[in-house]
């Protein structure tokens, strides 16, 4: 039959001067021409006057090629064995209905629309030999709930011979959109019911094979995995699996791994884990414009590559030979006059014939009233993937939140290691083209790493990252302070490691608040080596002494050590606080040698003097050291003060509540 509208299709010959133009034109206005296509050959482009595109799948038979086209007023047949020079077969008549879609089986074609006709079988035999008309009719599957009218999708499990519908509606308009389940086998010309599945609700589209069933629940946001080797009662394997945006369009299967499409802004062409159907992961997302707000439609997936329809971005080619670390390694722009979010542009893409050919769908070219078909030839090219893991060069551990560069590459490449689980601190990088670049991370208290890397095309580079952590200036591993003779202290420490160390102010006070250098001690000579130190009070008076430490490096930044305490006696009780600064426990420890008769009164305050605790200690019990626990575990943060009474005399010590 002649077809419905007179197509126009550019040949090779002509492209070369468009292209021409095209590039003289880019010299003047760089927007007209997509600088990103690369990996994919433009071959011809057929237009369609007056008609829309949806989907398009493909047919080869006799060493020819047919590309079948969901036309908005029927299928529409080329065939494309050479590529540059495609020429109109047949049209196959079907609803006018934006919405097509095409699969086969063996030597018949089905497709379905929304506008009806039920399922339409075409029987492709006769296209070798160019024997027209095709056979072609319309079945309605009768299911339990009535007669099938019309499905948005459909797909074959080819290795089983049963069709799946999606999205359907009865000849009575009722919607009955579960996945319908239709056998093949025996008479694939007119298939008849075999089950369906109904437990998951809608399902907009799905992959099935080998009785295994992904069927995408685009309003839910999510895709079942289904056993359906009994179809009359399909079993879903585990939960349903929520995908990055949560419009889930539609989803392919490859090796362990299946693909799904979000139909949103901003979408994800995603890859998930199923070697377990019962617990699936997943394992990496990638946009094709990032911040463009894109929308990706419909995935495929050949020889470990999935390829993309993605409307206004055209067609990706993506990398999937390690699914867990994706990288796109081809693109064409199918429709340079738009871009951003929005649902015009690629529709679908067929990658499946043996020369390789790819075809593809624009629903419509920039006057919005005429569809293309896109004829490409691809070059299939892997990424380069570079994967490793940060640790502690000191401990081993694993460490997340890394940030990880690859400086050099001419994008921007980075991203942060892993944060949580079994993969803590692993990192995938992946891009096109390989080389050497420099690959620097990251992280807060520890030394920014950098090493060359060399990577290559289809090769996997493994680079660990042992970061060291920042040392500080010093590392203060001890400092006591003691009493000496003559009414001294003798405060002793020291470090383990120094840099840029200049040293020591020593300071003392009786409040914790108001503090006196009283000496300076030079930092050590031998930065690299266990460093002692010791310094003498002179004579101090009767009273309970605090000292600390104020560390000063070469730039001048200061840092204060803990406190230590020190009690010069006379007839004053001999009190410490331990520890002294504290944090979840502390006690006063009395030595009992300096008690006077008489009860001791212990009381704990802050400096608003408002007594938090307070206890009494009979001179009785007062034989020997005694140790009082101090209820601090709830105290916030701040100075407070104990005070020890006894008849005329009151002590006095500050603490620190860390």
């Amino acid at each position: 039959s002649a077809p419905l509208t007179n197509p126009t299709i550019f040949h090779s010959s002509q492209l070369d001067f468009i292209m021409r133009a095209l590039i003289l034109l880019a010299f003047l206005f760089p927007a007209f021409l997509n600088a990103q296509n690369f990996n994919l050959t433009q071959r011809s482009i057929i237009s369609f006057p007056g008609q829309s595109l949806a989907n398009v799948w493909g047919y080869t038979s006799g060493g020819q090629e047919f590309a079948l086209i969901g036309a908005r007023q029927g299928m529409q047949i080329y065939n494309i064995t050479d590529p540059d020079n495609p020429t109109h077969v047949t049209t196959i008549p079907g609803p006018n209905n934006l919405w097509k879609e095409i699969k086969t089986y063996n030597d018949y074609a089905y497709v379905v629309s929304e506008g009806g006709w039920g399922v339409q079988v075409v029987n492709l035999s006769g296209l070798v030999s160019n024997t027209l008309p095709l056979p072609y009719h319309s079945v309605y599957p009768v299911i339990p709930e009535g007669s099938v009218n019309s499905s948005h999708a459909l797909q074959v499990d080819e290795a089983r011979g049963f069709l799946y519908l999606y999205g359907s509606k009865l000849t009575t308009g009722t919607g009955v959109g579960y996945p319908i389940i239709l056998d093949l086998n025996t008479t694939p010309y007119t298939p008849t019911y075999a089950g369906r599945y109904t437990v998951s609700g809608y399902a907009h589209d799905g992959y099935a094979n080998n009785d295994t069933l992904f069927a995408s629940h685009i309003y839910a946001g999510q895709f079942s995995i289904v056993n359906t080797t009994n179809k009359s009662n399909p079993v879903i394997y585990g939960p349903n699996v929520t995908t990055p945006t949560a419009f889930t369009h539609n989803t392919w299967r490859t090796g362990n791994t299946i693909f799904s499409t979000d139909e949103t802004s901003n979408s994800w062409l995603a890859a998930y884990n199923i070697s377990d159907p019962t617990d699936v992961d997943l394992i990496d997302k990638i946009q094709l414009t990032p911040g463009s707000q894109s929308v990706v439609h419909n995935v495929y997936c050949h020889n470990q590559y999935a390829i993309a329809s993605w409307y206004k971005d055209g067609i990706a080619i993506v990398d999937a030979t390690r699914p867990g670390n994706l990288v796109v390694t081809g693109t064409f722009d199918t429709y340079p006059s738009g871009s951003g979010s929005g649902y015009d542009g690629c529709w679908g893409v067929y990658p499946y014939f043996p020369s390789g050919t790819i075809i593809a769908s624009n629903i419509s070219g920039a006057n919005g009233t005429t569809g293309e078909l896109y004829i490409l030839t691809p070059t299939y090219v892997r990424g380069c993937h570079l994967e490793g893991v940060v640790t502690n060069a000191q401990t081993g551990a694993r460490l997340g939140n890394a940030t990880v560069s690859l400086l050099g590459s001419g994008v921007a490449n980075e991203m942060s290691s892993n944060e949580v689980g079994a993969n803590k601190g692993t990192y995938k990088m992946a891009r096109y083209g390989g080389g050497t670049f420099t690959l620097q991370v990251s992280l807060a208290g520890y030394i920014t790493y950098s090493v060359p890397v060399t990577l290559t095309t289809g090769a996997l580079t493994i680079a660990d990252v042992p970061l060291q952590p920042e040392m500080l200036p010093v590392e203060l591993t001890r400092f006591q302070a003691q009493p000496a003779t003559g009414q001294t202290a003798l405060l002793t420490w020291a470090t383990s490691s120094e840099r840029e160390n200049s040293g020591f102010d020593i300071q003392q006070s009786t409040d914790g608040t108001n503090w006196q250098s009283i000496g300076w001690v030079d930092g050590a000579t031998n930065p690299g080596a266990v460093n002692q130190y010791s310094f003498k009070t002179g004579t101090l008076s009767p009273a309970d002494w605090i000292f600390r430490l104020a560390q000063k490096d070469i730039d001048g930044t200061i840092t204060h050590s803990e406190w230590r305490t020190v009690t010069i006696e006379n007839t004053k009780p001999r009190m410490a606080i331990s520890p002294n600064p504290v944090t979840s426990s502390a006690q006063v420890v009395i030595s009992s040698e300096q008690y006077a008769s008489g009860d001791i009164v212990i009381e704990l305050y802050q400096d608003d003097m408002k007594v938090l605790f307070s206890t009494i200690v009979h001179s009785e019990e007062a034989t020997g050291s005694i140790n009082i626990p101090l209820p601090v575990q709830d105290l916030p943060a701040g100075t407070y003060w104990v005070a020890i009474k006894q008849t005329n005399q009151i002590t006095t010590i500050p603490f620190i509540k860390q």
